[in-house]
This record gives structure tokens, sequence and C-alpha cells, in this order.
């Protein structure tokens, strides 16, 4: 992902965990769902675009921790299937992905109390955090180069396409729970073809 995109990236991205979390807010209620250590007790004031804005100006991780992080979470929600990202839990799991992203991809990296601060949380939490997510992926970081030049040619496409805006609304939404973005096991070659999973 080439450093003169990373506002659409991050843009895109915020776009597609908000309308993810809203989806989910909307359809899920908070009661049905499973809570983790990645709900927080309030909704944060912050919106998703403002938060990533902020870890992308303090993280200085390359432009790939941030698709690796979007299939970190792909993959986390779906082996999690009862914890569905939403308003409450969005911005943890966006932190603790850029975090767990760099540390696999980067060779130069901030601790894990730096990461803290710019998530506006205790280092003690990003710890706990950061351990639950591991577990959560299965201690799964390996991302093959099929599989990462396969989310790149989905990102793009989407942005190309003009991604919807935050309003966006499921046109399914009697399906009920939004995973997070694509499908990573369908097949090494289909992800930029398809649409949020509904």
């Amino acid at each position: 992902m080439a450093d003169h995109l990373m506002p659409s990236l991050i843009n895109l991205l915020s776009s597609l965990l908000q309308r993810v979390a809203e989806s989910n807010d909307l359809n899920c209620p908070l009661n049905t769902q499973k809570l983790s250590v990645f709900n927080g007790l309030i909704r944060p004031n912050i919106s998703v675009q403002s938060y990533l804005e902020r870890i992308f100006r303090y993280a200085n991780c390359s432009p790939s921790c941030y698709v690796v992080a979007y299939v970190y979470l792909d993959r986390f929600v779906r082996k999690q299937p009862y914890l569905l990202i939403n308003s409450f839990n969005v911005h943890r799991l966006l932190v603790t992905s850029v975090l767990t992203s760099v540390k696999f991809m980067d060779d130069i990296y901030y601790n894990n109390a730096y990461y803290a601060r710019i998530g506006g949380i205790s280092t003690a939490e990003m710890n706990v955090l950061e351990v639950d997510f591991l577990f959560g992926l299965g201690f799964n970081l390996n991302v093959t180069p099929d599989t990462f030049r396969d989310y790149c040619m989905y990102l793009q496409t989407e942005m190309m396409m003009g991604y919807p805006p935050l309003s966006y609304t499921p046109q399914n939404p009697a399906k009920g729970i939004d995973h997070c973005l694509i499908d990573e096991e369908d097949s090494q070659s289909q992800h930029h073809n398809q649409q949020l999973v509904v």
C-alpha cells in the first residue's frame, strides 16, 4: 500500500468499521451480545475516523500494518462469532489490532505504554487487550502474500468505487449480524469482489 494512499485507506477503514458498529448496535441489542474486555462502559466520545487518524498520526507504523490490522480484525470476529464489533468495543479492537500488527510487521515500534496513551487507556488495560486479542486469534498472526494482496485489492477497489458513506445502511438488515470486512477463507482471489459481510 503506497504512502500517498494512506489518507484514503484511513477514511475507508474507519468508514467500514463505523458502519459495522452502527449496524450491530441497531440490529443486535447490547444485552444479547457477548461482553468482553474490549467493551467499554460507555461509548467513547471520539469518532472511529478521528481515533484511527490519531493512531495514524502518532504510531508511525508502516502502511502495511493497517492492512494487516484489518486482516486481524476480520479473523478475530470470525473466531468470536458472539463478540460483535459495536460502538462500545470498536475503538479498543482497533488500537489492539494495530498494536498487534506493528509488533508482527515492523522492526521498530513503540511499546504498549505508548499505544495505551494514543488509545486513551491505561497500560495495564492495553496489556490485557493484547493478550486477549492474541488468544482470540489463536495466535494466527501470519498473513500470506496472497492474503495480503487480496485484502489490498479489496480495499483499493472499495476506494476506487467511492465506498459507501458513514450513513450506509445494510441491504439486508434482516440477517442481523455484521461481521467485519471480508471472508478470508472463501478463496485467495475473490476477496476484492465481495462486499461487507451482512
